[in-house]
């Protein structure tokens, strides 16, 4: 029979890389939640029209990207490309807002996009997300990224670069949107390449964020955004800078920084990290005013950021893991038993680790024994078995190993 294989782009982690997921989670745990912010749920699947009314059905995400398929009673359904979606969908199903009510959560969980599969990218992938509902505030988006730098410097990444810069609001963007238009225009429309020439018509900001060098070439004099601000905009882009100023976060402002969604306005931001030499972006966020809305809910303000967690993964491949508190090796299978038991009173106990199941020889047990980096390694045989000992072998002191009563060794735990 065929060998089933998993499905180009997704990916089997196994317990030295999910411990980075689970070690990721539990610090952006204490992170958030020292904010505020409390955890949220939602479902993989969703309504393909929540995408493409919030994503916008221009997008490369909702054009190119998505997992979408039909269920048995041909209802379209679409695997989750990105988490805000969903979360504003449970915040307005909810029904729980009132005006004045601030709400804050965070997530965690794979996405789904049809992409090719590289380093760092999968087409099953995870993100931790943040979303700050009720706050029109700029103190709101300049609280996330002094609480998205605490939580990446918690993982120990130190070197980061933060860029930031304002999309404007639906009263101000348009104006720019015609100044782009323009631009594009004097420029000769064939040397762009050919996503470029679409997103002209269907999203004009969006070519400013493409990497092709010759597009970077032909916007490096287009027009900046932060030229065309509303007074509204003007201030409050002001006093996110002045919040970060003042709390000693360095970063630079790029006029060139878009998001890939359509519901962004006003702050946007993205942040990288130096910490394995070459620059990894690591996370992006920024103000969707009007989603909520768009999507049949309250004319409630939004901001929020996301991380991807297969790139922080990458930073963290020295981490070690925790090593277990003992391995109980058994030397004689009539001790199997009773080692057994006494593994689980040692776990009982809060102690970590694990025993052979049968007999073998003493070297092949201290053989795995070192495999597992136990702190010390327990040797039950028939003596022990016979006497109620335990034969405790110190894998990290330079100790004698000694034989003890159980019952005083575990009273000693």
């Amino acid at each position: 029979m065929a060998k089933v294989q998993k499905i180009k782009g997704f990916v089997d982690l196994f317990p030295e890389e999910a411990a980075k997921f689970s070690f990721m989670e539990s610090q952006a745990r204490e992170a958030f939640t020292r904010y505020g912010f409390g955890e949220l749920r939602t479902p993989i699947l969703e309504k393909t029209e929540l995408f493409q009314k919030s994503i916008g059905e221009d997008t490369d995400v909702v054009g190119k990207e998505m997992f979408t398929f039909p269920d048995r009673k041909d209802r379209s359904l679409t695997m989750r490309p990105e988490a805000t979606a969903g979360v504003v969908r449970a915040f307005i199903e909810s029904k729980t807002h009132q005006p004045g009510k601030i709400s804050k959560y965070f997530t965690f969980g794979p996405m789904f996009r049809y992409e090719r599969p590289q380093k760092g990218r999968q087409r099953q992938f995870h993100q931790i997300n943040a979303e700050i509902f009720g706050a029109p505030e700029a103190q709101a988006d300049a609280e996330l990224i002094l609480m998205l730098r605490s939580f990446l410097n918690s993982l120990g990444l130190t070197k980061l670069t933060i860029e930031l810069n304002s999309l404007g609001c639906h009263e101000c963007r348009p104006t720019y949107k015609q100044a782009l238009v323009d631009y594009y225009l004097s420029k000769d429309k064939e040397q762009f390449c050919e996503d470029c020439q679409r997103r002209m018509e269907t999203n004009p900001l969006r070519v400013l964020d493409c990497k092709v060098p010759a597009c970077k070439e032909l916007v490096a004099d287009a027009p900046n955004i932060t030229d065309h601000l509303c007074d509204e905009c003007e201030t409050h882009f002001s006093d996110v800078k002045t919040i970060l100023d003042g709390a000693g976060v360095a970063y630079e402002l790029n006029p060139r920084l878009v998001r890939g969604l359509d519901y962004y306005v006003r702050t946007c931001f993205e942040v990288a990290s130096y910490d394995i030499g070459s620059q990894t972006a690591v996370a992006g966020g920024g103000r969707y005013d009007g989603l909520i809305r768009n999507l049949g809910g309250p004319d409630c303000s939004a901001t929020g950021f996301a991380c991807g967690m297969e790139r922080l993964a990458l930073l963290l491949d020295q981490m070690e893991l925790e090593k277990p508190d003992f391995y109980l090796a058994v030397v004689d299978n009539g001790a199997a038993n009773e080692a057994m038991l006494f593994a689980q009173q040692l776990r009982d106990k809060g102690l970590k680790g694990e025993t052979s199941f049968s007999g073998g020889s003493m070297k092949s047990r201290m053989r795995a024994a070192n495999k597992t980096a136990a702190k010390v390694c327990l040797i039950m045989g028939g003596d022990e078995l016979a006497n109620k000992t335990i034969t405790v072998k110190y894998m990290e002191e330079e100790r004698d190993q000694e034989t003890l009563d159980r019952a005083a060794y575990l009273a000693s735990l």
